[in-house]
């Protein structure tokens, strides 16, 4: 199989979509709603630091998610807003963080399910919304979701998507 060719044909398909839905200044406005508190801030105001009593904290300057992730994320809830009445799926977790994954699925996002390691795609019907994790997915995956018509958005991170 060309990989290569495989995938340049999923991507110029017009039910791939990499980029999202939302401007930028939107996504990260409702990421920060969702994740930003009100504790966290006074922290990074205050040097990265927080003390009470003998208790100190210091916040690390890094301290979140890492860009691609936040991506994901961010394209995933708004993946919900633009297909609010369709099913969606995510082959996998989005990223690897319970709070975010449970948030999804509140949202009604679905997990496709495994077994032993290997995915069921027989609940995945002809013109589903399929996410792709911030951490990829395979050729073959995305073939088979092609082959099925599926509308593919692809959050997986620039970085990881440039070795696989």
């Amino acid at each position: 199989m060309d990989t290569q060719a495989v995938k340049h044909a999923i991507q110029h398909s017009g039910r791939y979509n990499r980029r999202g839905f939302e401007s930028p200044t939107q996504r990260a406005k409702a990421l920060g709603e969702s994740y930003q508190s009100e504790l966290i801030a006074s922290i990074r105001e205050n040097n990265f630091s927080f003390q009470k009593g003998r208790l100190n904290i210091q916040l690390a300057k890094s301290f979140g998610f890492c860009w691609g992730v936040e991506r994901a994320v961010a394209m995933a809830y708004e993946t919900r807003r633009h297909y609010p009445k369709e099913t969606i799926w995510m082959t996998n977790e989005i990223i690897h963080n319970p709070s975010v994954n449970n948030h999804l699925s509140r949202m009604n996002v679905k997990i496709i399910s495994a077994k032993n390691g290997i995915k069921d795609f027989s609940s995945v019907s002809h013109g589903d919304v399929v996410i792709l994790p911030a951490f990829g997915a395979t050729v073959q995956e995305m073939q088979l979701l092609h082959e099925k018509e599926c509308h593919i958005i692809d959050t997986t991170c620039p970085w990881v998507s440039k070795v696989w």
